[in-house]
């Protein structure tokens, strides 16, 4: 009976006790840690980059923690800018772009203008000659004269050409000149037919007259203008792109004394040799030493004579610069100037650069011994890039220059071979009197950067349709937004809806990114972009016109935006003002520093809500003219301005669009709509005439509806069925049932017909 208390006082004493055990802890910093499981680091995609040096995809590491170091091959500045040149440069911006905007790498872009080079001695001196030319005061007869010398030059190369394609094409250029020579000897206007001649002629001409007076150029300033003229365009085509320009740009003009100097180096390593004047790269002795490879990128194409003339340049692949040689697959790293060239002080006398040696003295001057990341076009490999290659390898003696070279595919126009020398191309300029850039930037999206791209009337209706379909989903969100402006309010509860869109937005953003990491697989990221926005608006269809959840449906737009300002497609940047302002497409205008779109909407917002107003009671008091004027206002005045409205299910629909884009939309629909009254009206007429065939069908008597087809049958029975055909032989018992079957169809018509 005295056992109880003493047991209750003990548990209390226990209980005090632990308590105090967990106080002293407390107070002494001895409290037990709580149990932690350490969350299992997920594997995620790495950057892989396809690299012409390897031919597969290799894990993109850089040689200095975040910072890249990228060397890209620029144009040679003789002619317009095109096509092949868009392709390129806007698939390198695409990358350097994602390179530094969605991986954050500090990347430093050099890029070179190529303006002394044999391309470029050769135009200037024929455009100098040809303009002398036509300058001076000439006869018909002395003009026939001088076209017909040149046109047998012409004839003499045609002969000679190996290259097929070319070869074509001088043909088609013999003819051309041919047929404008016997117009012109037949001609009674001596100057009109001479004014006539003359343009037609003018590139037979201007070879002639290089051949004859090229050597007696003195102005060297010629050169020079010429390459200045084509740069200056070359860098107004790749603004109206939308290119970034580089970091740095070199040109070979500004680089003489540092290519001599590395010239000389080369030669001092033993890996080159003095000839007469020039200074060639001994291919055979560079290739024999353990420490480097001659051609890594293309080893098969070694002794590709048609391939080293095109290096080499047209105006060095004479007899005597073949014997100067040591070996056929010797390069020029420095050519001794002939008279008509231009021409700087070395060593070895006066002369001018190699192509090969700019790039590998202008990047190595930049970037140092070793770079990240090389670009050019697929046709730069070999031997343009497998010599700069070399180059640095023997200047600095070293057996790896770049880690990544990248090389962008060919570009072929609806299927055929794109080339200047054959005067096959599309200029920029050209192009974008058709197209926009941002809808020739979403073309090159749509294609991998390393493959063969065919620019068609087709490629380019699909870059079209992108555009629409990105504009239209975040033209529908903005108006969203207007509706249901974010704040407080915005903050809804999930539904099932938006749960499901969450997760398509997780699922298409891990996609994004690991077909980024997959060699920046463009096709892939836009395919799940145009998903992404697909789900969205079967959201917006379900739900979003009644009671839309906006936050879910901005964070994708703003998204989507993002990625699409990555790419360089927006033109300019969204990432700055209010939600709404950073969706979309950016309006080309703006005021006060705010988009034309958020200085314009909230007026017509109220003048659409007013416009509903009006609705309501012209309906209500069946005002029918009142309710036309509304349509006016939507269909012709708000067009006009460049707003589109529409009416859907209750709600009236605001988007900022454009006049140019309305007023062809308005035309499109305009057309359909006459198409679809035309296709009616050939169906009524197909439908009457088919009435009139059957009704001119019922009105035979059906004893005579056979006896007509006298090339079928010769003999009828009383009732007029055919019992033997043309040939004199009895039909078959299969054959008079079928006759007699429509034979008793053609009765009741008939009979019905009568009554």
């Amino acid at each position: 009976a005295h056992m109880a208390p003493t047991a209750k006082l003990m548990r209390i004493l226990v209980r005090v006790a632990a308590f105090a055990r967990v106080v002293h802890r407390t107070m002494t910093s001895e409290s037990v840690p709580c149990r932690w499981s350490e969350p299992k680091r997920t594997e995620t995609p790495v950057l892989k980059l396809y690299n012409s040096l390897t031919k597969q995809k290799n894990e993109f590491v850089t040689l200095n923690g975040r910072r890249v170091l990228w060397y890209c091959c620029g144009p040679t500045v003789y002619d317009a800018s095109h096509m092949g040149h868009a392709s390129s440069y806007i698939s390198f911006d695409i990358m350097r772009r994602v390179l530094s905007d969605y991986f954050k790498y500090d990347v430093l872009y050099v890029m070179n203008v190529t303006d002394v080079d044999d391309k470029i001695i050769n135009k200037a001196r024929k455009n100098h000659l040809l303009s002398a030319y036509k300058a001076k005061v000439h006869s018909l007869h002395d003009v026939i004269s001088d076209v017909e010398e040149a046109l047998q030059v012409l004839r003499e190369k045609v002969k000679t050409e190996l290259d097929s394609d070319k070869k074509a094409m001088l043909e088609r250029i013999v003819t051309r000149v041919s047929a404008a020579l016997t117009e012109s000897k037949a001609a009674t206007d001596q100057e009109a037919a001479k004014a006539a001649l003359i343009p037609v002629a003018e590139d037979t001409l201007a070879v002639w007259l290089d051949a004859k007076h090229g050597a007696e150029v003195t102005d060297y300033s010629i050169f020079s203008a010429l390459s200045r003229h084509w740069e200056n365009e070359f860098h107004k085509d790749m603004a109206a792109l939308n290119v970034l320009g580089p970091d740095v740009l070199t040109r070979v003009s500004e680089y003489i004394e540092e290519i001599v100097t590395y010239v000389q180096k080369i030669v001092t390593n033993g890996y080159a040799y003095v000839s007469n004047g020039s200074v060639y790269f001994d291919v055979v002795k560079f290739s024999s030493s353990p420490d480097h490879t001659y051609a890594k990128l293309v080893p098969e194409a070694i002794g590709d004579a048609k391939a080293m003339a095109e290096g080499e340049g047209e105006l060095s692949m004479g007899a005597e610069r073949l014997q100067e040689k040591r070996s056929k697959n010797d390069f020029a790293l420095w050519k001794t100037s002939k008279p008509g060239e231009p021409r700087w002080p070395s060593p070895w006398g006066e002369g001018r650069p190699g192509w090969h040696i700019e790039c590998s003295v202008m990047a190595c001057d930049i970037l140092g011994e070793r770079a990240d990341i090389h670009t050019g076009g697929v046709d730069l490999k070999f031997p343009h890039h497998d010599n700069e290659i070399a180059q640095a390898e023997a200047c600095f003696g070293h057996n790896q220059w770049i880690n990544y070279f990248l090389h962008s595919g060919h570009l072929s126009i609806e299927g055929c071979k794109m080339s200047k020398s054959l005067k096959n191309f599309i200029t920029i300029k050209q192009v974008l009197e058709r197209y926009s850039a941002r809808q020739l930037r979403l073309m090159f999206l749509q294609h991998s950067w390393n493959a063969t791209l065919d620019y068609s009337e087709h490629s380019m209706t699909e870059a079209v349709q992108l555009e629409k379909v990105f504009n239209e989903f975040f033209l529908a969100v903005k108006d969203i937004l207007r509706r249901h402006p974010p704040g407080v309010g915005g903050y809804t509860k999930w539904r099932r809806e938006e749960k499901e869109l969450n997760t398509k937005f997780e699922t298409s953003k891990a996609s994004i990114h690991e077909a980024l990491c997959d060699s920046m697989d463009t096709p892939l990221v836009m395919k799940h972009m145009r998903e992404l926005v697909g789900t969205c608006n079967v959201y917006i269809a379900e739900v979003g016109g009644k009671s839309p959840n906006t936050l879910p449906l901005a964070n994708i737009a703003c998204y989507l935006t993002n990625l699409l300002d990555i790419f360089g497609v927006l033109g300019s940047g969204n990432g700055t003002g209010s939600l709404e302002s950073r969706i979309g497409f950016p309006c080309t205008s703006s005021q006060g520093g705010q988009s034309l779109e958020c200085v314009v909407m909230p007026y017509v917002t109220v003048l659409s809500d007013f416009r509903e107003k009006v609705r309501s009671i012209a309906r209500d008091q069946k005002m029918y003219s009142l309710l036309k004027e509304c349509d006016v206002l939507r269909d012709e005045k708000l067009i006009e301005l460049g707003v589109r409205m529409e009416d859907k299910d209750g709600l009236t629909v605001l988007k900022l669009v454009g006049k140019e884009e309305l007023l062809k939309e308005r035309e499109q629909t305009k057309q359909m709509e006459l198409e679809k009254q035309r296709q009616k009206d050939e169906q009524k007429l197909k439908a009457e005439e088919k009435k009139r065939q059957k009704e001119a069908q019922a009105s035979i008597p059906p004893q005579d509806m056979f006896r007509s087809q006298t090339d079928k049958y010769s003999a009828f029975d009383e009732q007029g069925v055919p019992t033997i055909d043309a040939k004199g032989q009895p039909l078959s018992d299969k054959q008079l049932k079928k006759l007699k079957k429509e034979w008793e169809e053609q009765k009741k018509k008939f009979e019905s017909r009568s009554t």
